[in-house]
């Protein structure tokens, strides 16, 4: 199958039109939002047409046009993909931005994109309340938008090719960057959601994610995919993550397919599952998962969780899909179809096996154009036409193994060490309920490995215990020289785990 395939993806396309006006052209009574966010709402895709194409038209009127950004900063709900198609039925490029975001991060990406418009809810747009963002003509609350104007006559016509979406980069790294993309990285993301989740769409599908829909996890790994396929979306703002309420809300619902985080998911682990649950497929991805979470989720959740890899300048890639392959746990599984996915030194030549070197793709069309006002750093970030991911893997036959991020790994006593193993590691012990392994600075060693464990059980003794628990699992030159016991990790508003202010603290 892999062989065979080949993209076919239209020269005109417009996500709009694949995941919103088709489907109501031909069934326009079809449900595709069940919006919990404030009651019960039940949006059909041609109410989510008809609002789309009334917002549209109020934001064209307002003079927001092709390649103007849009941003959208809301909770999950129902207006969220209102806007999305809204902006790009116009052939403007929609933003999502996080609602966790603070004065200062939103300042920074409504000024770096130059946005003309957003749309928001009384609390998003009382943290832009005095902030210097000249480009900003627009501001549209969703509890009094004005949608009875009339609609845009017709959606314009674009180019798979044509910018669609800017997300911008979690800042683990440095600076965030916006990341654009085409209509066509919808296509991209298909064969990975259809395999990972087991064959996807099946009869009577529903889908929900806790996920935010500001991050292309949340947004792209299920929820758009999910109106494309006509299976029923869910959604539920969560202000804080809640597993009781989640696992209800999954029952109540009939969810049967999920995207949930790892971090989510550490979380549901803590709370029984419901007997009535109906999950049949469940992916998940951003932080490696480890073999203690594969285990619980097939004996607590009864299906298999598939993990899946990539990252906003090409999101999944690859995937560990137990129903279609025998799946060793701790490794990124092997490349969805249409794509190829190699582990390259510096240079850009394959590693040997056992070596670690640096993940790198091509072929898929989630494929990003490029860095928004970055020419440099789009030009940086590729090599021999392989996109360099900067996400460090060791090759073992066919298999790879997920080490770290580039900048993360920790140079001790002249060892190279990935704080991925260390951590995957540690959760398997009861005690650790998250952990996150970083490097800090040692006049003997250069780096000495220092664990930062959450834990309801924080007595005196277990620190050593968990130091004892790596040196006789992993190695005694990977066991943690310092165990710290925190509260909570600092994390991004994707749920990654902020291992640079961890450093930094």
């Amino acid at each position: 199958m892999r062989a065979a395939f080949t993209w076919t993806i239209p020269e005109q396309f417009n996500i709009a039109h694949g995941c919103c006006d088709s489907w109501a052209e031909a069934e326009p009574d079809r449900i595709a939002i069940l919006d919990l966010s404030d009651g019960r709402r039940t949006w059909t895709y041609g109410a989510l047409k008809d609002a789309s194409d009334r917002l549209a038209g109020v934001l064209s009127r307002a003079g927001v046009g092709r390649g103007d950004r849009v941003a959208l900063l809301l909770p999950q709900q129902a207006e969220v993909m209102v806007a999305h198609f809204a902006a790009m039925k116009l052939g403007a490029i929609s933003l999502p931005l996080f609602g966790l975001f603070g004065p200062e991060a939103l300042e920074y990406r409504l000024r770096d994109s130059a946005a003309r418009a957003v749309v928001s809810d009384a609390t998003g747009l009382a943290k832009l309340s005095g902030l210097d963002l000249p480009e900003l003509s627009l501001r549209l609350d969703v509890a009094t938008w004005d949608l009875s104007g009339a609609p845009l006559g017709a959606a314009v016509q674009t180019l798979a090719e044509d910018p669609a979406m800017m997300i911008y980069t979690s800042g683990t790294t440095g600076t965030p960057k916006g990341v654009l993309h085409a209509h066509r990285f919808l296509y991209g993301h298909l064969p990975c959601v259809e395999t990972a989740l087991e064959g996807f769409p099946h009869p009577g599908d529903v889908a929900w994610t806790p996920a935010d829909w500001a991050w292309i996890g949340g947004l792209m790994d299920l929820a758009m995919p999910a109106l494309w396929f006509g299976v029923p979306l869910v959604a539920k703002r969560f202000g804080k993550f809640d597993a009781r309420t989640a696992w209800d809300l999954m029952a109540a619902e009939g969810v049967s397919t999920s995207f949930l985080p790892p971090t989510a998911l550490k979380l549901l682990r803590r709370e029984p599952a419901p007997k009535d649950l109906q999950l049949r497929a469940v992916l998940s991805g951003g932080e490696a998962l480890g073999a203690g979470l594969l285990a619980w989720g097939r004996d607590s959740l009864r299906v298999d969780i598939n993990e899946i890899y990539g990252q906003t300048e090409c999101n999944l890639v690859m995937a560990a899909c137990a129903g279609t392959q025998t799946v060793i746990p701790g490794t990124l599984g092997r490349a969805v179809p249409g794509v190829e996915v190699a582990v390259l030194d510096a240079e850009g030549a394959p590693v040997a096996d056992g070596q670690v070197g640096e993940i790198c793709t091509k072929g898929s069309a989630a494929t990003f154009l490029r860095y928004w006002n970055k020419p440099d750093q789009t030009a940086a970030k590729w090599q021999n036409g392989w996109l360099r991911t900067g996400d460090l893997a060791r090759l073992d036959g066919p298999e790879m193994t997920y080490v770290s991020r580039d900048d993360d790994i920790i140079t001790s006593a002249g060892y190279r060490i990935g704080p991925t193993e260390i951590e995957t590691c540690l959760l398997a012990h009861p005690s650790v309920v998250n952990c996150a392994v970083v490097g800090l600075p040692d006049a003997t060693r250069g780096e000495a490995v220092t664990a930062f464990v959450v834990t309801d059980s924080p007595e005196e003794s277990l620190a050593q215990t968990l130091i004892d628990w790596v040196r006789e699992r992993l190695s005694p030159h990977m066991a943690p020289r310092a165990v710290r016991f925190i509260d909570a990790l600092p994390m991004t508003a994707t749920g990654k785990v902020l291992r640079r202010a961890l450093r930094d603290a």
